[in-house]
């Protein structure tokens, strides 16, 4: 073959673009023409055959010039085979080959090759052999067998590599680093996590856009939410990805007003349109803080919105879950209803906001519908959503028959959220000792959530002997927990057991636990306004506290007086009077009364229970003003009209 020709052969070969019958062709050519003796054009072939998809004619050129210098490339050859057992027939060969020459047999290129074939097929410990050979192992064989145990849903192991690597003083690439990243962020593994930014750092490769993103997602997953900010406010090219994970980390961590925050700003500062996930991210915020308005602002972002719901059952979930928490449960009815696509969690989810806003007949009745309908069976979260709305309405014996035939019809064994819910129902019922009971016969150690729902029992029924017995459980649990202290102390001062009371606060402030101080927001013009006990730091404050003052004049006149036992401090009354006027949900609705028209629906959310006096205040409220009260507290929703509250006083 002329010199010219060679190389018309070798430009065709580098190509950017070769399809494949032109490869095959060239292929049959080069045979013939004996170019094949040319290295370069060996290894040019080899390259364009690969990745043409033609990965049998490129081992078929190989084994008929068996050239050991370009193995790795028949090994890369043979991982890509679709069939897998092909795959490893023609990898053996090509090993077995390899050990015939010892300088071969210990090349990293070919071993890191063999490493990746392997873990293709699923030989992991075939794959670490190879590895292990490796004498001087260079990043990327680092990589690739961190990668094949990362493929193979094995992420410890990967990590457990990642830290063996760094320790050897492996510099990586912006690959490599996000690989390790990726495997931190899934196991939670900070140290590590971090470990591996700085050395991209060092490296220079921090500034990639994909590399800061995965030290971003670390720092979400491991709740490092000012670590992930610094790394987000840094970066100089923000893309959708990076918005949405750091919206969904701030909702998830349990800081929901940044994430709404930054949501609203993706669009304004960053010039992006949010993807799906990301306005989950948003509805999930606006669930926690009972932001209505937000919310459907926030799905109104995604383009045709309302197509995508009906065919998306992960944002249909999460528009269902806010309206329903914020207390529109026809809006997430006319949701679920107009869904196309709906799975088990989306059924669930209706379940769930239909008991928790008082609608327990319509769940059971869903329930039903969806057994009878055969297009869905009831899985052990259907039964959360059945046993909560059980609880929210005191129906014991609904609540002991849906705990049996999960059991006895549907053979699904009970989680531990399941007997929390029955443990829960039978303590606000006032059957303590049954609820004792089956925290005695459970199949697993209770945690603090099952002993806190007997105490909030003990509370309710004022049984201070078990609720003293319980409190010394959810200390071993929890001994960090403000309220499992202040429910006790509620308890001794309702029974004007003030040293004991007094004796538990000294106890608080040698542990130094702090109570979780009471708040309430309020959604209002597209900005969320948040209360606390006392709080004067709002600009209406002294029209607030007028309003509260004025109320409280037209309350007493109705009869109302302050249920001063709830206060947990041994104080005069008339104390106790004006610290339980100034509580979070009052003045959140003082404040709603002077900004919202007479005839529209106030909403509340809480992030603690409601107290007996508020809630007796509050229907008082709503009497007088003739307004509609929702208060979403952390346990359920009350819905106050004409001095009546839809928990009928049971919560």
């Amino acid at each position: 073959m002329s010199g010219a020709a060679a190389d018309s052969a070798r430009r065709l070969l580098t190509g950017r673009l070769l399809p494949p019958l032109t490869v095959k062709l060239l292929h049959g050519r080069l045979l013939r023409l004996h170019l094949l003796a040319d290295h370069t054009s060996l290894s040019l072939l080899l390259r364009a055959l690969s990745s043409a998809g033609l990965h049998l004619h490129a081992l078929r050129l190989h084994s008929l010039l068996p050239n050991l210098t370009f193995l790795p490339l028949a090994l890369k050859a043979a991982s890509r085979l679709p069939d897998h057992t092909l795959s490893l027939s023609a990898g053996a060969q090509l090993h077995a080959r390899s050990l015939k020459h010892p300088t071969h047999s210990t090349n990293p290129h070919v071993l890191t090759s063999l490493l990746s074939l392997y873990a293709k097929c699923g030989l992991l410990s075939d794959a670490q052999k190879a590895f292990d050979e490796i004498p001087y192992p260079s990043t990327v064989s680092w990589t690739a067998l961190i990668t094949a145990y990362m493929d193979a849903g094995r992420v410890h192991e990967a990590v457990r590599v990642a830290r063996k690597a760094f320790a050897s003083g492996m510099r990586p690439d912006s690959f490599t680093a996000v690989r390790v990243l990726t495997a931190c962020a899934r196991v939670t593994d900070l140290v590590t996590g971090e470990a591996v930014w700085r050395a991209a750092q060092q490296e220079g490769i921090s500034a990639n856009v994909f590399v800061a993103t995965a030290a971003l997602d670390l720092y979400v997953k491991c709740g490092e939410m000012e670590k992930a900010r610094a790394v987000f406010d840094r970066m100089q090219n923000k893309d959708a990805v990076a918005w949405g994970a750091m919206v969904g980390g701030y909702a998830s961590n349990g800081h929901p007003r940044e994430a709404l925050e930054l949501f609203f700003a993706m669009q304004t500062q960053g010039g992006m349109t949010p993807e799906c996930y990301t306005v989950v991210g948003a509805l999930s915020a606006c669930a926690r803080l009972g932001a209505l308005d937000l919310g459907r602002r926030a799905i109104a972002m995604l383009p045709h919105w309302d197509e995508e719901v009906l065919h998306n059952p992960v944002l249909g979930t999460a528009l269902i879950d806010m309206y329903a928490k914020c207390g529109s449960t026809a809006e997430a009815w006319a949701v679920f209803q107009q869904m196309r696509k709906k799975d088990i969690i989306v059924w669930n989810a209706m379940i769930l906001g239909l008991g928790m806003t008082g609608h327990e007949k319509i769940a059971f009745a869903l329930v039903g519908q969806m057994e009878k309908s055969g297009c869905m069976t009831p899985n052990d979260n259907t039964f959360i959503g059945l046993l909560c709305s059980c609880t929210h309405t005191g129906l014991v014996k609904d609540g002991r028959r849906y705990l049996h035939n999960m059991t006895q019809l549907y053979h699904i064994s009970p989680r531990i959220e399941h007997y929390g819910c029955m443990v829960d129902l039978l303590s606000r019922a006032g059957l303590l000792e049954e609820a004792h009971q089956l925290i005695k016969d459970m199949p697993m150690q209770p945690n603090a959530v099952i002993w806190g729902a007997l105490l909030g029992g003990c509370k309710i029924h004022r049984d201070t002997d078990l609720a003293e017995h319980v409190l010394k459980q959810l200390i071993l649990l929890e001994p960090w927990n403000s309220g499992n202290y202040v429910m006790l102390s509620n308890i001794y001062s309702n029974s004007g057991r003030w040293e004991d009371a007094a004796k538990l606060r000294l106890k608080m402030k040698e542990r130094r636990v702090e109570k979780v101080p009471a708040a309430s927001w309020v959604e209002l013009d597209g900005k969320v306004h948040e209360f606390r006990v006392g709080d004067k730091s709002h600009p209406l404050s002294d029209k607030i506290y007028e309003k509260l003052d004025e109320l409280g004049m037209e309350m007493k006149i109705l009869g109302y007086k302050p249920t001063t036992e709830v206060v947990m401090f041994d104080i005069e009354d008339e104390e106790k009077e004006h610290t339980l006027v100034h509580h979070s949900e009052k003045i959140a609705i003082a404040f709603s009364l002077l900004t919202t028209e007479p005839s529209e629906t106030i909403r509340v959310t809480k992030n603690l229970r409601v107290c007996s006096d508020c809630h007796t205040a509050i229907k008082l409220i709503s009497r007088i003003t003739n307004r509609e009260i929702i208060v979403r507290d952390n346990n359920r929703f009350h819905y106050f009209r004409d001095g009546h509250c839809s928990c009928n006083d049971y919560w």
